[in-house]
């Protein structure tokens, strides 16, 4: 009883102190992730007051959040969108991966760290956080923004590129054999393209599960239907994030459209318990051997990952602010960045990995949403305007 009485006066006391803090961000216009990061790090591993019996509880949470916030992204789109966007970013998605896999690789090489932390570490720096910045489109109500499709599409194409590397790299870093690695491979690959196929073919017919006109059968159907999927892809090493995006690509209707408002609550709340749980696993000791690095590896590749967005926004006809905007949102980095270095440390790989992985993904968080917020101001679309007339008298689209 007293362990439970402690859980509920943490989370409550957090909870309240979240939205105090989501209200001041509001008011001076920013967006509350660093917020709850900070919070998180004060609360955490090495922190000031470390929270004990409320561990478990924001563990399970954050998990649930990063499945909330993309079954909400899946449900702002069809499934015919989600083909022609994803066919269109086939390039960008090449792309992306030369730009910013290649400069982690590179890195750890450079530190001397061997092949198979470079591959590690090559998809650290590769990966966009589809959680962070579904998070960062909503709070600055861009989901309906014309770039917002193609972000969507290179965040897809990585997610389901994870599907292959996740199982190739946890065969490099267990040293299992080759039939071992290609069975874990072919494995993923069967339950994408099962999903994938459920959503875009019986999108229609999974949509008349669930009574559109019903607030509670809905509510708990399609979370439950989002949980299941992202767990069964999850159990074969495929995004759970993947999952929930196809589950919400998959309704439609009056059906998506009900689900939608009744989820927006309860994903704000999960939301902050993910971004205040990454924090909370942070060591705030271990960060300082390696923030030098982190900092120098972080500047390169949000360098690269803006010019990833905004030549796939360039390439899909958008105008030069929505480039700058799909180039600043593909910045954050974070579950599966931390999900890789994990696989990495566990193994013995490399026991710096992990405290780099964590400040690196910590930087472009908190820089992702601030120059994200940026395109927004006026100084910024004076400076591109003015860039864009000297080279081209065509208005700004």
């Amino acid at each position: 009883m007293r362990d439970s009485t402690l859980l509920l006066i943490e989370v409550g006391a957090l909870l309240l102190g979240l939205g105090l803090l989501a209200r001041l961000a509001n008011r001076i216009g920013i967006s509350p992730i660093p917020f709850y990061l900070i919070v998180g790090l004060v609360l955490g591993q090495g922190g000031f007051l470390p929270l004990d019996a409320s561990e478990e509880f924001f563990a399970v949470g954050s998990e649930i959040g990063v499945i909330l916030l993309l079954v909400m992204l899946g449900l702002e789109y069809s499934p015919s969108e989600l083909v022609t966007s994803l066919r269109q970013s086939r390039v960008s998605g090449l792309l992306d991966l030369v730009l910013n896999a290649l400069p982690g690789a590179a890195f750890a090489l450079l530190l001397g760290w061997g092949p198979i932390a470079a591959v590690a570490l090559g998809g650290i720096t590769w990966v966009s956080s589809s959680g962070v910045i579904a998070k960062v489109l909503s709070d600055l109500r861009r989901l309906g923004n014309r770039e917002t499709p193609t972000i969507l599409s290179i965040l897809v194409i990585e997610d389901l590129a994870m599907a292959f590397y996740l199982p190739v790299l946890s065969a490099l870093v267990i040293g299992a054999g080759v039939l071992a690695g290609a069975t874990a491979l072919v494995v993923a690959v069967v339950v994408v393209l099962v999903i994938l196929y459920g959503a875009l073919r019986h999108g229609r017919v999974i949509s008349k599960l669930f009574d559109a006109h019903h607030p509670e059968s809905l509510l708990l159907g399609v979370l439950g239907l989002t949980m299941l999927i992202a767990g069964i892809a999850q159990q074969v090493n495929v995004s759970a994030a993947v999952g929930a995006f196809l589950v919400g690509i998959a309704l439609s209707g009056r059906v998506a459209y009900n689900a939608e408002q009744l989820l927006s609550p309860v994903r704000d709340l999960f939301a902050a318990v993910f971004f205040v749980f990454f924090g909370l696993s942070t060591d705030p000791a271990g960060i300082v051997p390696v923030l030098v690095p982190a900092i120098l590896l972080a500047l390169v590749t949000m360098a690269t990952k803006t010019l990833t967005g905004y030549r796939a926004a360039a390439r899909a006809g958008i105008g030069v602010p929505g480039r700058w905007r799909a180039g600043f949102a593909l910045i954050p980095r974070g579950e599966f960045s931390i999900v890789i270095a994990g696989l990495a440390v566990g193994a013995g790989i490399e026991p710096q990995l992990a405290p780099l992985a964590t400040s690196y993904v910590l930087i472009t968080i908190i820089c992702g949403p601030l120059l994200a917020r940026m395109t927004d101001a006026g100084w910024f679309r004076r400076a591109i305007g003015r860039r864009r007339s000297s080279v081209d008298p065509t208005p700004i689209a």
